[in-house]
């Protein structure tokens, strides 16, 4: 169960650098041994142990612990930033090509050409995994769970939907990438009310 847990958050953050569960494993390891010795060592030569180097030994313990999780999360928050910030332009390069003619998995295989990052990789494990003989449902389903950011539930959503209801795909494809469009510029709007909020305090301070 606490190695399914693990791998979920390797998968969630993109699996960095092919990290497998038990290497995951390892390196806490390495973490919880080494930064209490390093941390002792350093106190044994500055001084003597007292109530703040009891201390300090305490915190670099529980830094070392929660550490590669805060990591991990960095990695995993950064990644879905991208896959949000990318998916209106994904979804238009999709719209062109199904409009020019391609099937989806075409129109797939086309943005995988060109376009490089997660969604891009997320899209390219798709299509190996529908080549390979399964449904597309399924392989779209189990994106969703690799990348649990909400757009692209609901744009998945909405593929399934279509295919399975027998409506076309371009429009589909078309109206997503309209309202994806328009919630990057209700962000954008949002971020720009919150700047002069989030400038206040320096220049108060400065």
């Amino acid at each position: 169960r606490r190695k399914g847990k693990i791998d979920k958050k390797l998968t969630l953050a993109g699996n960095p650098y092919n990290i497998a569960v038990s290497q995951w494993l390892i390196i806490k390891g390495l973490f919880l041994i080494f930064v209490p010795i390093v941390t002792l060592i350093f106190i044994l030569i500055t001084g003597r142990f007292s109530v703040k180097n009891i201390g300090i030994l305490t915190f670099g313990t529980i830094l070392a612990f929660i550490f590669p999780n805060l990591i991990l999360r960095q990695i995993t928050k950064k990644r879905q930033k991208e896959i949000v910030n990318t998916l209106p332009d994904v979804l238009d390069l999709l719209t062109v090509s199904v409009e020019a003619g391609l099937s989806f998995d075409g129109a797939l295989a086309r943005l995988i050409e060109k376009f490089n990052g997660e969604l891009s990789k997320e899209f390219s494990r798709v299509l190996s995994e529908i080549r390979m003989g399964r449904t597309r449902k399924e392989a779209l389903k189990d994106m969703i769970n690799r990348c649990e950011v909400m757009d692209v539930t609901t744009f998945i959503g909405a593929i399934i939907q279509a295919d399975e209801l027998g409506v076309g795909i371009s429009n589909v494809l078309r109206i997503q990438s309209q309202q994806m469009r328009q919630k990057r510029r209700q962000r954008a709007q949002e971020k720009a009310m919150k700047a002069p909020i989030k400038m206040l305090f320096p220049l108060v301070l400065f």
